[in-house]
């Protein structure tokens, strides 16, 4: 059962640009009405589906309670980025920074540090830190550098001193 609901989701977000945003959320509402209600797992497609549809005053509870009940590992990381995306549409700006923070603190150098570090520049540029943005977004940059490693790091550090 399980298998089968996750690729029967899947199958809807491969075709969501293809769908009205009320029946996207309303096809993932059904799938989720299968499992119980507090199951993390379709508290977490339940949340991302308003969030996709622009409706992220609804998605902020349904992410939360995801995060409560349990979220594993594998989609942790992500629902924490994906509410920290919305609390900043949402104009929580400073939570949105806290959150992502934290989750660079946690995830210092594995394949959830890169999109935490987008998205922490993102909040910080609606925050008017520019400066300090450029700096999250190039050191993430610079690992990815196959020369001018050093360099880059360098000067970010230079940037943010002043």
């Amino acid at each position: 059962m399980h298998h089968n609901w996750r690729d029967r989701v899947a199958d809807i977000w491969t075709n969501a640009s293809s769908m009205a945003d009320g029946d996207l959320v309303n096809a993932i509402d059904e799938l989720a009405g299968e499992r119980n209600s507090n199951d993390a797992e379709a508290l977490f497609e339940a949340a991302g589906a308003r969030d996709y549809a622009g409706r992220e005053a609804e998605a902020e509870p349904l992410y939360r309670r995801a995060l409560e009940n349990g979220l594993d590992s594998s989609r942790r990381p992500q629902a924490v980025i994906q509410l920290a995306s919305t609390l900043r549409n949402l104009g929580r700006i400073d939570e949105s920074i806290a959150m992502l923070e934290q989750q660079l603190h946690e995830h210092p150098d594995d394949e959830w540090t890169g999109p935490s570090a987008a998205f922490l520049a993102l909040a910080l540029v609606s925050r008017g830190d520019t400066t300090q943005a450029a700096a999250v977004a190039l050191m993430a940059l610079a690992d990815y550098l196959p020369i001018f490693q050093r360099s880059v790091r360098g000067y970010v550090a230079e940037l943010v001193a002043d």
